[in-house]
């Protein structure tokens, strides 16, 4: 395969990926939004915890093995050794399955010790239901690494829908019955986070069936493949480092929640109030998520791309992905987090359904949030570029020391009754900025043509400035003219802002016209976009 075909693989599966999280993103939102109206914040509350305690498991169970995975796979397949890739699969399977039984295991038989851990009794419901989705993950995670190494998104963005629609019929359903039945809100929350597991159930099947034809049809070849323990070892050398990462980050926001509920409770307020203030910042969080999973397409599609170039010493190709990326995920990233920092107030009106003193309080989360988008869209992608370089050690390192960072701050922050439960945000902020910081001087140090990250990120960084300019005069103008409609508030300045950073975004050059030619329909965008 040539260099531009493997640079095109790369930017049409982050295409069909980020299309996938789109409509993943929308089917969540009518889960999550309506979903908070029937449980009311406590009860998104404990959905949220029973989340939190979820991914830290996830985290152990599926951070490092598909990205092992893939990139694997991946130099395996550039080198014609198709032996070696069904090597790969086995042991990265027997692995999935040892770790995904013990996560299953551990979050359904100890749910009520782990929901009184999290000052949190009444979520152990939630967190029961919830446990046996860490052995489906794994499972399907086995089936994602196997099609991301072979830079194959189909199965991934078609599981992912799929596992969104189960989730929101099923939940949706099961919880408005239970409530109906039980009136009990923990019941109602175990009942809604049900349809995330019978989701998984069901995206696991349709991706068995799309690997059992993929993987009968891989080319015959003559390689002779390593041995299970030696590729074992390969695995968990790549594996272990990012998995110590991203489950001791994971660990760290569970630790964060206990440490912010125990100092909220430290202030006075009431166990009541402070589920509430919790399932506020759930929410927040909620549409914080949103911009940043448009990031990792990106991340999942370039560690197979990089590691494909270097594997055949097509280092300038490798720099030219990587700046690529780099600019997409500016693309993405400054306009949701200028837009979302200026918008605050009308955004989590409309979508918390907020009023009063919650909207007050929820504003001020969701301000500190979205200018965080920016800089944790900066971490996600110069983490997945070093990842794909071998080095996965490094970017461990600075997330533990930002995760430090990030509990320090929240103990200290939310222990003051003037900032609260703000406290939490603003040590999320401070946390990637810390670790983009740290990560940016990494891969000067670590690699031979670090790509200009920076330098990519300026131009989308100032389209995003001009439009936060029109969109605030926007709102401003909309209040002036005395509108209350919520609807209208965020509406009005968001499709404003839309016009003209894409404008903004084409006079800068923001984008190149050799990104877009390697899109679906590159030779169309070009002549619309007139580059």
């Amino acid at each position: 395969m040539s260099d531009t075909q493997k640079k095109q693989n790369f930017l049409q599966g982050t295409a069909l990926l980020a299309m996938a999280t789109a409509i993943v993103k929308v089917i969540g939102a009518l889960y999550k939004i309506p979903l908070n109206a029937i449980i009311g914040e406590q009860g998104f509350g404990y959905f949220n915890t029973a989340y939190e305690i979820y991914n830290v498991l996830l985290m152990v169970s599926t951070a490092g093995l598909p990205v092992a995975m893939s990139r694997m796979i991946s130099q395996a397949s550039s080198l014609g050794s198709y032996n070696q890739v069904r090597r790969i699969y086995k042991t990265a399977r027997g692995i999935f399955l040892g770790l995904g039984i013990t996560g299953s295991l551990l979050m359904t038989l100890f749910c009520r010790q782990l929901a009184r851990f999290q000052n949190q009794p009444d979520a152990w419901v939630a967190i029961g239901c919830l446990g046996p989705c860490v052995l489906l993950i794994c499972i399907m995670s086995t089936f994602r690494g196997f099609f991301q190494g072979q830079s194959n998104m189909l199965p991934t963005s078609v599981s992912q829908v799929l596992e969104a629609v189960i989730k929101l019929i099923v939940g949706m359903a099961a919880a408005l019955l239970i409530l109906k039945l039980t009136n009990s809100v923990p019941l109602a929350s175990g009942g809604a986070i049900l349809g995330v597991t019978v989701g998984c159930l069901v995206a696991s099947f349709y991706l068995f069936g799309r690997f059992r034809r993929s993987y009968s049809q891989l080319p015959l070849s003559g390689d002779e493949p390593r041995s299970f323990q030696d590729t074992a070892r390969g695995l968990l050398i790549i594996a272990i480092p990012i998995t110590i990462g991203s489950a001791g980050l994971q660990l760290l926001t569970m630790l964060e929640t206990k440490i912010y509920m125990g100092r909220l409770l430290g202030l006075g307020i009431s166990q009541a109030s402070a589920d509430t203030m919790r399932g506020i910042y759930g929410m927040t969080q909620t549409i914080f998520n949103m911009p940043c999973a448009f990031i990792t397409p990106i991340t999942i599609s370039i560690i197979p791309a990089i590691a494909s170039h270097l594997t055949l010493c097509n280092n300038a190709e490798a720099k030219a992905t990587e700046e690529s990326a780099a600019r997409i995920t500016g693309l993405i990233s400054m306009p949701c987090a200028i837009g979302l920092a200026l918008m605050a107030q009308p955004v989590t009106a409309l979508l918390g359904g907020y009023s009063g003193q919650n909207l007050a309080l929820a504003t001020k989360l969701m301000t500190v949030l979205g200018v965080s988008i920016m800089f944790n869209a900066v971490v996600l992608v110069t983490t997945a570029i070093m990842q794909a370089h071998g080095h996965a050690v490094r970017p461990v390192i600075n997330m533990l020391i930002g995760g430090v960072l990030k509990l320090a701050a929240v103990y200290i922050l939310t222990g003051n009754p003037n900032i609260g439960i703000v406290g939490t945000p603003v040590g999320t902020l401070l946390c990637y900025m810390a670790i983009a910081a740290l990560n940016l001087y990494s891969m000067r140090s670590l690699l031979e043509q670090p790509p200009a990250i920076v330098r990519n990120l300026v131009r989308p960084f100032l389209a995003a400035a001009i439009m936060g300019a029109f969109v605030y005069g926007g709102l401003q103008g909309l209040k002036a003219l005395g509108i209350t409609s919520r609807l209208i508030l965020c509406a009005l300045p968001i499709a404003l802002g839309v016009v003209v950073y894409l404008a903004a975004a084409l006079k800068l050059k923001a984008v190149t016209r050799e990104d877009c030619l390697l899109l679906p329909k590159g030779e169309k965008i070009v002549r619309l976009l007139k580059l």
